[in-house]
């Protein structure tokens, strides 16, 4: 995804303290909604919870990949997948692949 912020983005312009609590909302939020599959997060926005773990990574996080699952999923990411992940289907992977592709197209 391409990270290059218009100069102008009001979003840059957003204090860090109100964009980390719209974050952790965010977070709460799908750890609440678990019934919103990752696939099916990938397959609408091209997001996923695996996402949001390495852009902590990405933003200075210093913990590695599983050490960061563990913080949005709030649980170690086996536990998460153990009892809260469905198996994918044809047709889920299909809408997730066609939607990572427009990401690169950003």
């Amino acid at each position: 995804m391409n990270s290059n912020a218009d100069p102008l983005d009001a979003l840059d312009e957003l204090d860090d303290a109100i964009a980390a609590a719209a974050f952790r909302r965010l977070v709460r939020h799908l750890r609440h909604r678990h019934d919103a599959q990752n696939i099916d997060l990938m397959g609408l926005a091209g997001f996923c919870r695996n996402c949001l773990a390495d852009w902590i990574r990405d933003a200075g996080y210093e913990g590695d990949k599983e050490a960061a699952r563990e913080v949005i999923h709030g649980m170690p990411s086996a536990e998460w997948k153990a009892s809260r992940q469905t198996p994918a289907t044809e047709e889920q992977l299909a809408r997730m692949q066609a939607s990572v592709a427009k990401n690169a197209q950003e």
